[in-house]
Order: C-alpha cells, then structure tokens, then sequence
C-alpha cells in the first residue's frame, strides 16, 4: 500500500548517482540536488542508484552522504536510504544499543508492525548484527514490557480480515476477567491475547468490550497497566483499529509543547512515507484542523525542513 506519490522519473538511476556525485564535488555540497534527487526515488530506485554509484566511483553512497552531510538532515537521509526492513533493523538495533537505549522507540516499532513486516526486519536484524532481536530484548527490557515484546515477535499471527465471533467475545470476557473485574491485574491474559490475535480479531475485541461493559478497553489497559508495558498494550490496540490514527497522535505529541522530538518525527515520517503517510495526514488533518505539512514547517527549518517536507508529498 504504497502511498508516496512519486512523480514519473524521466532519469534513470545513472544519470541519478552522476548527478549526485557532482553535487558532492566543489566546495561544500549542494543539498538542495540531493535532497531534489533521493526524497523523489522510491526504494527500489533508492537501491539501483547505490549500485550504479558504487559501480561507477567505487564508493559506498551511504557513506559519502554521512561525509557530507551533517546532524538532523544526515539522520533523516541515511534511514530514508533503506528499504522499509531495513530501516526497521537499524531503529530497533539504535534503541536497543547500550550506549543510546530508547525502549519506547523499540517498542513503537515492533508493536506497530504486522506479523509480516517483523518476520522480515528479524531476518535482516539478524544478519545485519550477527545477533538475533530476541537477545537485545531479552538484555535490556524487562518485566511484562520485556513478556509482551519476545511474545510479539516470536508468534505467528494471522493477517486476514476474518474474525470468530464467539472467540472474539470470549477474549472481551477474558480481558474484562483479567483487569477491571479484579483486584489487581493477570497480565498474563494482556500478555497472550495482545500477542497472539490478529489485527482485525484484536479490533473486534475492542468493540466487544465497549458493548459488553461500555467501557473502552483502551481505558482499561491504561487504568490496569503503566510504563513501557502500557505503551505497548495500546500500540498493538490502537494499530490493529487504525494504524494512521496512531502515527498522527504520535507525530503531535513529537511536536507539541516546547522543543520539538526531532528523533520521533525523524522516524515516523520517514518510515510511514512508502507505507500509508496519506491517510496519517488525513487523520492529523481531522483531529488537529491544521495540516501535517503545516505543523512540520512550524517545527523544522533549513535543509532538513525541505527533506521532510519533500517527503510529507503535497499539502492538500
């Protein structure tokens, strides 16, 4: 469901790393060519471009663009120079590396993935690292976070639209039985429900609960659990019922208030850009009455403005 919309490139991928490696040349780099060329190339075009780069200089383009570019503009370009796996490899490896751990980052990107997408970015984590996701999780999360999180990635989860009734109405049952009904939480229950059902069934799940006891269950998990743990029970929720609603939500809470989370921004917004970023724009757009385009103009300046921008697509 690719929603970048890439205008038809007239160049092709050699004419492409030329021009890039003209850029490049001279005194200090002309950012405003590099930024024209990759925020407009999908990831294949991204791919054959670095081959013919690397063909054709014997150089590595990842590596040149780090040599010439500099702080948030460097980070955003670098992901953006990956396939979705790929980059979905690097953020978790970053959020789980000792010397800069950001669990909450590691989180968001593991539980906001179909069973698909994570089967994908393990095998590449792996081959990447020489080490497999599970350890880094087992060494740095810990408790219900650290349960939820090697169960989410290890089981397999089905995909399809379709849900059974009575086992959807059971697990409303089971959750209610498990959090709000009791004194304390089972969050095994939380635990083995969040990670084995599908999308769609988690979604139906959330709609029983609400019929059944008008409660949301989205309340109950945040009255029942808190921490990493929390953050994670509703981002599995909250992308089985709507991915977009989630990413927008995550996108204004990155720049509201003083300073901007240019680490979160960084990594929704490229990551979501091939994937669905018009229908979080449609969502920031129907929740906030502000554009998502607007928001990051007010948030960002430069180099790194026009990249994000270029990738955010069209304002309307």
């Amino acid at each position: 469901m690719a929603t970048l919309s890439i205008p038809p490139v007239l160049t092709t991928p050699r004419d492409d790393a030329i021009h890039l490696y003209k850029a490049f040349k001279g005194f200090g780099c002309d950012k405003a060519a590099v930024i024209n060329i990759l925020a407009h190339r999908d990831a294949t075009q991204r791919a054959l471009i670095q081959q013919e780069y690397r063909t054709m200089y014997s150089e590595d383009l990842t590596k040149r663009l780090a040599k010439e570019l500099s702080g948030k503009l460097e980070k955003a370009i670098l992901l953006w120079m990956y396939d979705p796996a790929g980059r979905d490899a690097i953020l978790v490896r970053q959020a789980l590396s000792a010397d800069s751990i950001d669990l909450r980052a590691a989180t968001e990107v593991i539980c906001s993935r179909t069973p698909s997408q994570i089967v994908h970015f393990k095998q590449l984590y792996h081959s990447m690292n020489g080490i497999y996701l599970e350890h880094d999780i087992e060494l740095h999360a810990s408790g219900d976070h650290k349960k939820l999180l090697l169960a989410y990635v290890t089981t397999v989860r089905y995909e399809g639209p379709e849900v059974d009734r009575a086992s959807v109405d059971h697990d409303a049952k089971s959750l209610y039985k498990a959090g709000e009904k009791k004194l304390g939480t089972d969050e095994k229950t939380f635990v083995r429900i969040f990670s084995e059902r599908s999308r769609a069934h988690l979604a139906a799940v959330s709609s029983a609960y609400h019929s059944m006891y008008s409660r949301k269950l989205k309340k109950a998990v945040k009255s029942e659990t808190s921490g990493l743990f929390e953050f994670a029970l509703l981002t599995i929720l909250q992308c089985a019922e709507n991915p977009a609603t989630y990413f927008a939500k995550e996108l204004h809470k990155a720049m509201k208030g003083l300073g901007t989370n240019d680490t979160t921004l960084i990594r929704i917004v490229v990551t979501r850009t091939e994937i669905d970023m018009q229908y979080i724009k449609a969502e920031y757009q129907k929740k906030h009455k502000k554009s998502l385009n607007d928001a990051v103009h007010s948030e960002t300046s430069g180099d790194y403005r026009t990249f994000l921008l270029s990738l955010l697509g069209p304002g309307h």
